[in-house]
């Protein structure tokens, strides 16, 4: 079986600013100076978590004939207080609307989402291998 594999670079800017490429050509800036122009690092996790859940409850909805006319997600992550700080809760707070959507639908789909469907929360909960290759450049021009 073939593994499916994404990929991106990620390109230092200066001081903790960093600009990341994916194959697509579309680009995400991550930033942890001390004045931000981009999100950091643990937030860009969060978002990558509650836009893949949105992206899931959105399709759920849509294919019980439920669509949403609003749909937001807050996110929330607490950290540990000593290194590396990981995370150890996220909230997700679904606030949608729409013709005939229940609570009890919105519930079930963000359910779907969290335990079936989206790949960054299967992320979060397994253990991933990663693996560093160092490629060593020289002194730049």
């Amino acid at each position: 079986m073939s593994a499916l594999k994404k990929t991106m670079h990620i390109t230092w800017l200066g001081e903790q600013r960093y600009l990341g490429v994916a194959e697509s050509g579309h680009q995400l800036l991550i930033d942890n100076s001390a004045v931000k122009v981009g999100v950091s690092p643990m937030e860009a996790l969060l978002a990558a978590l509650a836009t893949c859940t949105a992206y899931d409850v959105v399709e759920v909805m849509n294919k019980r004939r439920t669509p949403l006319s609003s749909y937001r997600i807050e996110v929330e992550g607490e950290r540990a207080e000593s290194d590396p700080k990981r995370y150890t809760r996220i909230t997700l707070r679904h606030l949608a609307a729409g013709p005939g959507v229940s609570e009890t639908q919105l519930l079930r789909a963000a359910q779907l989402s969290h335990e079936k469907y989206c790949s960054v929360a299967a992320s979060l909960n397994s253990e991933i291998v990663v693996e560093a290759v160092l490629e060593h450049q020289g002194q730049p021009a």
